[in-house]
């Protein structure tokens, strides 16, 4: 009887270990999965390298706007600048993000000064993170992948603590694998803003993509900002362009 006992526990045992190691890889095949979908995104959304011009509008809970006018170039992964082009308070204005770090160039102060990602460079609700966004996949993990319908659903998880969000819920559209919603978390489970990419259009070479972003937060109710994608074009760059002795410079690349 004690044989039986023991010969049924060790069976036991070895379907439990089965069932475990089936879900570890099928978390691990949608982990990698998911990671292969994250980084097609990057590639649909924008070339490696690129010049681009977007209108940036705060709307208020009155309905006033303040709009902005920015030429911004990105290289890589990693590196992004930004030229302020309107209105003329914000004329010669230029942003610099390398990685994590960003600064602000004003014309008047004379040297660049550090700025947070998730300060605003224009108020409103999008961030210094979102106006100088990275690669997703430069920025996130991806740990589950579903489907729902005609949609990939991503929950990615941040890679480092000094990242804007600690996680993403992104809802991807299978035929053109852009992002429709974009849900964005703190670290405590609390939802920061949704991002939503509307109105795909050709930009030429081949890009198709959203050419209108919106976003709307909870911590600022009545309040919305959208970004108007104006024109997106491949352009080789130099790596002095992503440096702070050339924030002064990046008109001369328009």
């Amino acid at each position: 009887m004690l044989l039986q006992l023991r010969k049924n526990a060790i069976a036991m045992l070895s379907i439990l270990m089965a069932f475990s190691f089936t879900c570890l890889n099928s978390t691990q095949a949608a982990a990698a999965d998911g990671s292969e979908i994250l980084k097609q995104v990057d590639r649909n959304l924008q070339p490696d390298a690129y010049e681009m011009y977007r209108k940036l509008i705060n709307v208020e809970p009155d309905g006033s706007k303040k709009e902005f006018v920015l030429y911004s170039v990105k290289k890589g992964q990693d590196k992004m600048a930004a030229l302020f082009l309107s209105p003329a308070s914000e004329k010669g204005r230029a942003t610099l993000r390398i990685g994590e770090n960003m600064w602000l160039y004003i014309p008047n102060v004379g040297r660049p000064i550090r700025i947070t990602s998730l300060q605003s460079v224009v108020g409103g609700v999008f961030n210094n993170s979102d106006i100088l966004r990275l690669d997703y996949s430069a920025e996130y993990n991806a740990e589950n992948l579903a489907e729902e319908g005609d949609s990939y659903v991503l929950d990615l998880k941040a890679k480092t603590t000094a990242i804007a969000y600690d996680r993403l819920k992104m809802i991807v559209d299978k035929k053109t694998v852009l992002p429709t919603t974009i849900e964005c978390y703190a670290a405590s489970g609390m939802l920061i803003k949704t991002l939503y990419y509307k109105k795909p259009k050709d930009f030429g070479d081949g890009l198709i993509r959203p050419s209108v972003l919106e976003t709307d937060s909870p911590l600022y109710k009545g309040y919305k900002s959208v970004m108007i994608y104006a024109k997106i074009k491949k352009k080789e760059l130099a790596d002095e362009v992503f440096t702070l002795n050339y924030l002064s410079k990046v008109d001369e690349l328009r």
